[in-house]
């Protein structure tokens, strides 16, 4: 969802920017404006004294614009702390059976993943992450696979073999995993 919404935000205030920029450098450059546009001539202030002061000795101007200023700071914050979030999952938590539970690395069980993914028959090389919560870790593996590997077949020898043992090692009822497949991509050589 961060995804979609940084590329939103990024697209709105790309498009605000391009709107207003093009049409204070066509007022500038001479073209007549609308008779509706801010600007009447290239000589024209963007915002005049009047503009400025018009509504400085209203009651309600000062508090709305520090109630708009406090949500845009705290967007922004939200923004960035959600940025800078950690996406890795540091550590799983392990039912051993008796109350107390394990902690289990993530990287070490990402490693273990990826190292005997890439042990499958036809892969390349592997990838994997994990996210989510500890107590409910989410994977995300990805494969570069040969050309002359079936998807299906792979697919079904990662679930069935890495994914199984990651799941059971780890004593997970489930391990939700978003799997990407790219295949190797070789240059065209002249046979001669």
């Amino acid at each position: 969802m961060l995804r979609v919404v940084n590329r939103v935000l990024i697209g709105l205030v790309g498009l605000v920017l391009l709107v207003i920029g093009g049409s204070v450098l066509a007022v500038g450059l001479g073209l007549e404006p609308p008779s509706w546009w801010i600007h009447d001539d290239r000589h024209d202030v963007l915002l005049s004294d009047a503009e400025r002061t018009r509504w400085r000795d209203d009651a309600w101007w000062w508090p709305a614009v520090i109630a708009v200023l406090a949500v845009l700071v705290l967007l922004a914050l939200w923004w960035l702390t959600a940025n800078l979030r950690r996406r890795r999952l540091a550590e799983v938590l392990v039912d051993t059976g008796d109350g107390a539970g394990a902690l289990l690395r993530g990287r070490a069980l990402e490693n273990v993943l990826a190292s005997e993914a890439a042990g499958l028959e036809g892969v390349q090389r592997a990838q994997a992450q994990l996210t989510g919560r500890r107590s409910a870790p989410e994977a995300r593996v990805r494969l570069l696979l040969e050309p002359h590997v079936d998807p299906g077949t792979a697919l079904n020898d990662l679930t069935g073999h890495a994914l199984a043992h990651a799941r059971n090692s780890a004593g997970l009822a489930e391990l939700p995993t978003e799997v990407r497949l790219k295949g190797v991509k070789h240059r065209a050589e002249r046979v001669s």
